[in-house]
């Protein structure tokens, strides 16, 4: 099936604050998948959230890198530097998992420290537990495994997130952090998609919930999946295993506060 795709021009990318590094590519299925590649060693894979790309663990590359890392940082469809697939309705949980392991696939990963924040915890915790021999070890930042049961802080995001079909990254960005960010660095954030009709994988949020409506089918298997990954991940506890598992959540956390952490 042919899928109407965007590509955001390289030179959107030049010039981002704290940002340089050289872009990798892996297609898959069609699409030109993006991922930062840099140094060698134990690979760290680390998994960004919902409205980010892989722009946000700029600042963890270096000093994982100078520790004698790999650092892997993918873009997902529809975010940073990947393709971006125009139709809303393409976009499905079991899609991005999909695509993802097959970039990673190709990557020859063991031992790896996975990295997960916010959605990078329903695609990189599924993405664990299926491909559990490549893995060490787990970082789990503000996130969760949703089983069917999600938190108001989640439903109203959802729901904000489809009523602004220009969705305010920046916006969302800043409101989402403690500290003020310079204007230049949410740019940074807005850069991949800056039209509105490039940001329908920012605004798929639907395809992450419950069932109900049209989203019935792609609500079951979230459902479905989530609850297979939650009992697997109980093996990195760490008062079970000697793999170790590091869970982190910051302060005020809202939209995972009701799923499983």
């Amino acid at each position: 099936m042919r899928v109407d795709v965007f590509r955001t021009p390289d030179e959107r990318f030049e010039g981002l604050p704290g940002y340089d590094f050289e872009p990798h590519y892996s297609e898959v299925d069609g699409l030109r998948l993006h991922y930062v590649d840099e140094g060698e060693g134990r690979p760290v894979v680390s998994f960004h959230g919902e409205p980010t790309w892989a722009y946000l663990y700029r600042k963890m590359l270096g000093p994982l890198v100078e520790g004698g890392h790999r650092v892997i940082c993918p873009d997902y469809p529809g975010f940073g530097r990947s393709d971006k697939p125009t139709d809303r309705g393409w976009y499905t949980y079991d899609r991005h998992v999909k695509l993802v392991t097959a970039l990673l696939n190709g990557l020859d990963l063991s031992d790896a420290t996975v990295v997960v924040q916010d959605w990078g915890g329903p695609i990189g915790l599924r993405w664990a537990v299926e491909n559990a021999d490549q893995v060490g070890a787990l970082v789990i930042l503000n996130t969760g495994i949703f089983t069917g049961h999600v938190s108001k802080g989640f439903l109203a995001w959802r729901d904000f997130a489809e009523k602004n079909p220009d969705l305010p990254i920046g916006f969302v960005i800043q409101g989402a952090t403690t500290t003020e960010l310079p204007d230049e660095v949410l740019a940074g954030y807005r850069r991949p998609s800056r039209r509105r009709s490039r940001r329908q994988a920012p605004r798929s949020s639907r395809c992450w919930s419950r069932p109900r409506r049209t989203a019935r089918a792609r609500g079951r298997c979230v459902r479905w999946r989530m609850p297979s990954a939650a009992g697997r991940s109980r093996r990195w506890s760490p008062s079970r295993t000697a793999i170790p598992c590091f869970p982190i959540r910051g302060r005020g956390s809202g939209s995972c506060s009701g799923s499983r952490r």
